[in-house]
């Protein structure tokens, strides 16, 4: 099948509610793994995968293809989520999270699945990786994008702003990165932690586009995605760009937004029941 196309901002709408059903489902069973990014992410991850990305599930290793490298790879449930919706793998396989011998790892591990391009796990190597991914592309004179999902958190590590300040030297306008600005991590909120803003102010210094959004705002999510793959593509020598994302984390399951205790606890029975049951209904509402 190729790639699923979705214009409509209530059909994105819609299949990012799925996308978050898919998330709580999937890790009920595992009784273990990360819940509270997954669901603020689930608005990017929807648009990117079923709008803006150059793709083909039935293709999985189409040259012209875009590469996603998700650098965070603990938020994984999501990136599986839009993965089996999209058509990469049987959705059979969601009951199988963190299950020994399954695909669906923890963390998202290469070769292990159709549609993951790297292995991930320790934070702040992820844009390293696409950074690589992409002066290649540009060496082989190829078009496709190279995007890269971090979190706000793995900022505080210093391999991030080493590959921050090579991307702007080597003009890596086919380097797209998304940060997850949920301002949370697995033990606080970040500005408590170690302070990280201004986020927009370090990133215009160090001679990167900057695009900041509400990024559980699907029509905003859609622009941001759109315009930035379009100047990757039309100025792969320019200077790269990030989306600063700001997101709720736990969006959609009102008992988790803005917790930062949700950051790495599934949820049990109870909870997921009451958390589908509030997703199923904030479907309803959405307007055809």
């Amino acid at each position: 099948m190729s790639a699923i196309r979705l214009n409509s901002i209530s059909d994105l709408q819609r299949k990012a509610n799925d996308v978050r059903a898919d998330i709580i489902n999937m890790l009920l069973p595992a009784k273990s793994g990360h819940t509270a990014g997954p669901l603020g992410m689930a608005d990017i991850f929807t648009a990117l995968y079923f709008h803006t990305l150059e793709h083909d599930p039935a293709k999985p290793q189409w040259s012209g293809r875009d590469r996603v490298v998700l650098s965070n790879g603990h938020i994984a449930p999501v990136l599986y989520a839009v993965l089996g919706e999209a058509g990469y793998f049987d959705k059979k396989l969601f009951s199988t999270l963190r299950k020994l011998g399954s695909p669906l790892q923890g963390h998202p591990h290469r070769g292990a699945l159709a549609g993951i391009e790297t292995s991930s796990g320790p934070l702040g190597q992820g844009l390293s990786q696409a950074c690589g991914m992409a002066l290649a592309a540009k060496m082989d004179g190829q078009k496709h994008v190279i995007w890269c999902l971090t979190s706000d958190g793995e900022h505080e590590e210093g391999q991030t702003w080493e590959a921050v300040l090579l991307a702007a030297k080597y003009k890596l306008g086919n380097l797209v990165q998304i940060m997850d600005r949920n301002f949370i991590q697995i033990d606080g909120r970040t500005e408590d932690i170690m302070p990280l803003e201004s986020m927009a102010a370090k990133y215009k210094a160090f001679n990167w586009r900057v695009i900041e959004i509400d990024g559980n705002d699907m029509k905003a999510a859609v622009k941001a995605l759109d315009e930035a793959r379009t100047n990757a593509v039309s100025n792969p020598d320019s200077a790269p760009t990030i989306i600063i994302a700001k997101t709720v984390p736990g969006r959609g399951v009102s008992f988790m937004e803005n917790k930062y205790e949700w950051h790495g606890k599934p949820p049990n029975e109870e909870e997921a029941k009451l958390a589908l049951a509030e997703l199923q209904a904030q479907r309803a509402k959405i307007k055809a």
